[in-house]
């Protein structure tokens, strides 16, 4: 999905900066497409991402009040899923912003329209 995300966004930003003439309509039409499977797929990472992260308090907390060592090596698995899930789940949601701004890029050239303003 990492690859496929990112050069999806790098294949748009190729249009955006080209200088040929486009069919914007049908560009912004695939776009929104995309825009929808990468905004679903952040979505179910980010309830997988929450859940393991649960999951992972939970077992801490029993490892606090049980004492029981057995608990460390699942803290420790769940740790190690966390960190993966949580890079990722990073990747899609700044990826799925960008497009947005993209389509903000793309609408305005064919008229004037919403941009959002990054300065402060």
């Amino acid at each position: 999905m990492k690859r496929r995300i990112t050069q999806y966004v790098k294949y748009i930003d190729d249009i955006l900066a080209g200088s040929e003439e486009q069919d914007w309509d049908d560009v912004i039409e695939k776009h929104l497409i995309q825009i929808k499977f990468f905004a679903h797929e952040r979505l179910i990472h980010l309830i997988v991402f929450f859940l393991v992260a649960i999951c992972t308090v939970i077992s801490i907390m029993c490892f606090i009040l049980s004492g029981k060592l057995e608990i460390i090596p699942l803290i420790v698995m769940l740790f190690v899923l966390l960190i993966p899930y949580c890079a990722h789940y990073y990747l899609l949601e700044n990826d799925v912003q960008k497009m947005y701004d993209q389509y903000d890029e793309m609408v305005n050239k064919k008229q004037a329209y919403f941009k959002v303003n990054r300065e402060k």
